[in-house]
């Protein structure tokens, strides 16, 4: 049980003091049950444990490039016209150039004029950079999505 770090589960037994002692010095989780549904339902949670999560997308915003800025020290900024949601600072981003997706990326800055914002709504300006990417051009579609994990379970 030591070399593969598993877990002893005893259901109606106690170990003898020598099997006690030697799993303590190993560090062996012994874990003792007098109801087999608690048994089942903690083994059930530690395999679910193990599940690696399901990853899916939700597209929050869609903007269009009307106009593009250089900007000396932080690069080429975009201004936006947010067509669909809400952007926020915190947002993942995917660049698309004529239907095709040619950049994934994070937000650098996002501005509301002169002012440092953390999100803009539908139908408002802003300007954005993107960390550690300056090609952008008119009329490119910049798509804002959040990542989420949803756990697995076992049925």
């Amino acid at each position: 049980a030591a070399a593969s770090r598993a877990i002893i589960i005893g259901f109606h037994v106690r170990p003898n003091i020598n099997a006690r002692k030697l799993a303590e010095k190993e560090m062996v989780d012994i874990r003792l049950y007098n109801v087999i549904y608690d048994a089942i339902k903690e083994v059930k949670s530690a395999l679910e444990g193990l599940l690696s999560p399901i990853v899916s997308e939700e597209v929050v915003a869609t903007l269009e490039i009307r106009e593009t800025f250089k900007v000396p020290k932080i690069g080429t900024v975009a201004g936006c016209y947010v067509l669909d949601g809400k952007i926020t600072r915190n947002d993942k981003i995917r660049l698309i150039r004529d239907g095709i997706a040619i950049h994934e990326g994070e937000i650098g800055s996002l501005k509301r004029f002169k002012d440092d914002v953390k999100e803009v709504d539908s139908g408002y300006e802003c300007g954005l950079n993107i960390t550690g990417y300056n090609d952008l051009k008119v009329s490119d579609i910049i798509e804002a999505y959040k990542l989420i994990e949803t756990k697995k379970t076992l049925s």
